[in-house]
C-alpha cells in the first residue's frame, strides 16, 4: 500500500515534466499577425483573418504578397464558428490566456512591416475596397509609414505639421487610421466609437479639420450620414459640421456627394441631426462656388421647412443658408417659386426671427421676381408699419428693412402707388432726419426714388392703376419696371 502510493507520488512529479503545451492548429493562426485569432472574419476571397489586420490592410491599401493572387477585402463577415472552435480549444488544453482582438495600433505596426519587406509595395493597391479619388492620400500616407523622413506626408497635411517631431506624426497617422479603419468596419459599434472620436477631434483641433478632411473620410461619412442608428447619424452630421468650418473644405466636402445625404437628413433625420445639418447647410453656403450648387442639389424646400416647423436650432440656422443662397439669382428664383414670400413676410409680421428674415427678403427685392412676388404679397405696408412701430430687435434690423425697400423701390410707379398709400413719405423723412447714418442713406435713396418725375405722373389715375387686374405687357413693364 506504501508502494502504491510512492507510484502515484512519482507519476505526479514527473507528468507536468513529461506534458508540453500543445501548439494551436494552423487554421488558427492568422496569416497576417502568427497569432491565436481572438476575432476571426472571413473575407470575400474566402480566407480568415484577425478582423484588426484585414481593416489595417484595407486602412494602408495593402495586400499581403502570399495572398495576392485571391485575396479580396471587399467584405468581411465574423467567423463566429471558428472562433468559438479556438475558445474551446484554448480550454480544452489549458492554453491560457485565451487570446484578446490585438488592437488596431499594432495591426497597423505589423502591416506596415509586411508592407516593407513587400517587394512589390507600392505598387498593391486595394482598387476594390478604396475610391480611385482616395488613392492619392492613402499613397502618400502609406509611403511615409516606409520612409525614414516626415516630409512625403506634407502633401495631404497643413504645414504647420513640418515643425512636428516624427514620433507625433507617426501618432497621428495611427489615431487617423484607428478612426477610418472603424468608420469602414461595418461593425454599428465601431462605427459609433469612430463618429464619437472624430467629432471630438474636429472640435478642438483646427489642423484636425484640415488635414482628416480627404476624399476617403469624406466618403465614409457620406454613408454613415443616412445611418438608421441615431448616435451614428447624428455624430457624423456633427463632425461634418466641424470639418465645413475651414474655409478650406468647403468646396471640397460639396464636391464629394454629401449634399444630398445631408438633404435627406434635414427632410427625416433624428432631431438632433437634422439641426446639424441646417447647421451644415449654412456654413456650405458661406462659399461663393458652393450657393449655386446647393440650390441645384434640392436644398431650398427642406431649408424652408425647417425654417417653419424645426427647432429654434434648425430655423437660425436655416435662415441663415438661406439668406447666403439667396444671394446667387437662380436660387432667389427658386424660392419666389416655391411660395417663400408669404412664408417670410408672415414671419416679420408676427416678429418671429425679424432680423434674419429681413436679409432674405432684402436679397429677394433686389430680381424682379421676388419684388413682383413681394408688391403682389403687401410688402410695402407690411414693412411700412414695421418701420412706424420702430419695434426692431437691432439697428441692422431696421437697416435690412429700409434696403428690402429700397429694392422694391426699383419696381416702377406700382411701389410708388403702395408706399404713397401707405404713408412712406412722412416715415422715410423721419428716418432721414433721426436714424443712423446707414439707414439716413437709404431712406434718402428711397425718397429720391418716389421724387423723381414726379410732374410727369400727376395724371396717372393711382387707385385704377393698384385696383387694375388686367394689365397689358406694356402696362406690367410700366408697374413692375424692367430690372
Amino acid at each position: 500500500m506504501g508502494s502504491s502510493k510512492n507510484r502515484w507520488r512519482f507519476t505526479l512529479l514527473r507528468s507536468p515534466t513529461n506534458h508540453r503545451k500543445p501548439s494551436p492548429p494552423p487554421e488558427f493562426i492568422c496569416p497576417i499577425s502568427g497569432e491565436l485569432m481572438a476575432d476571426p472574419v472571413i473575407v470575400s476571397s474566402g480566407q480568415t483573418f484577425e478582423r484588426n489586420c484585414v481593416l489595417a490592410c484595407i486602412s494602408l491599401s495593402f495586400k499581403p504578397t502570399t495572398f495576392l493572387a485571391t485575396v479580396d477585402f471587399t467584405t468581411i463577415i465574423p467567423n463566429l464558428a471558428l472562433k468559438s472552435a479556438i475558445v474551446n480549444w484554448c480550454r480544452t488544453n489549458s492554453f491560457l490566456p485565451i487570446p484578446q482582438p490585438i488592437d488596431i495600433r499594432s495591426a497597423l505596426k505589423i502591416v506596415q512591416a509586411l508592407m516593407k519587406d513587400s517587394p512589390d509595395f507600392p505598387l498593391i493597391r486595394l482598387s476594390s475596397c478604396l475610391s480611385s479619388t482616395s488613392e492619392d492620400s492613402v499613397v502618400a500616407a502609406a509611403a511615409d509609414s516606409c520612409s525614414t523622413t516626415p516630409l512625403p506626408l506634407l502633401t495631404t497635411r497643413p504645414f504647420c505639421y513640418s515643425s512636428s517631431s516624427s514620433s507625433e506624426i507617426d501618432n497621428s497617422i495611427e489615431e487617423d487610421e484607428e478612426i477610418f479603419c472603424k468608420l469602414r468596419s461595418g461593425l454599428t459599434s465601431n462605427q459609433e466609437e469612430a463618429v464619437d472620436s472624430l467629432r471630438k477631434i474636429t472640435r478642438m483641433k483646427q489642423e484636425s479639420r484640415i488635414h482628416l478632411c480627404t476624399p476617403r473620410l469624406l466618403s465614409a461619412l457620406r454613408h454613415l450620414i443616412v445611418s438608421k442608428y441615431s448616435s451614428v447619424q447624428v455624430n457624423s452630421v456633427a463632425a461634418l459640421v466641424n470639418l465645413s468650418l475651414e474655409n478650406a473644405n468647403k468646396v471640397k466636402i460639396v464636391r464629394s456627394g454629401i449634399v444630398p445625404p445631408l438633404i435627406d437628413v434635414l427632410r427625416g433625420g433624428f432631431p438632433e441631426a437634422q439641426d446639424h445639418a441646417a447647421g451644415a447647410l449654412f456654413s456650405l453656403a458661406l462659399d461663393d462656388q458652393n450657393k449655386t450648387a446647393i440650390g441645384v442639389l434640392g436644398a431650398l424646400p427642406p431649408l424652408l421647412h425647417a425654417l417653419r416647423s424645426g427647432s429654434d436650432r434648425s430655423r437660425h440656422d436655416s435662415a441663415l443658408a438661406l439668406y447666403h443662397l439667396s444671394l446667387v439669382q437662380s436660387n432667389r428664383a427658386k424660392l419666389v417659386k416655391l411660395g417663400s414670400v408669404q412664408l417670410f413676410l408672415n414671419m416679420v409680421k408676427s416678429g418671429h426671427m425679424t432680423g434674419r428674415v429681413m436679409l432674405v427678403l432684402g436679397n429677394l427685392a433686389t430680381s424682379i421676381e421676388g419684388r413682383a412676388a413681394m408688391l403682389d404679397g403687401g410688402a410695402v405696408e407690411c414693412l411700412l408699419r414695421l418701420l412706424s412701430q420702430a419695434e426692431f430687435d437691432s439697428e441692422s434690423t431696421r437697416e435690412c428693412c429700409l434696403g428690402a425697400l429700397y429694392g422694391l423701390s426699383q419696381g416702377g410707379l406700382r411701389f410708388k402707388g403702395l408706399a404713397k398709400e401707405a404713408g412712406a413719405e412722412e416715415l422715410l423723412i423721419k428716418e432721414e432726419e433721426t436714424g443712423t447714418e446707414r439707414c439716413k442713406e437709404k431712406a434718402k435713396k428711397i425718397l429720391e426714388v418716389m421724387r423723381q418725375k414726379y410732374e410727369e405722373e400727376e395724371t396717372v389715375d393711382w387707385e385704377a392703376l393698384l385696383n387694375s387686374d388686367e394689365l397689358t405687357r406694356s402696362r406690367y413693364e410700366l408697374v413692375y419696371g424692367k430690372g
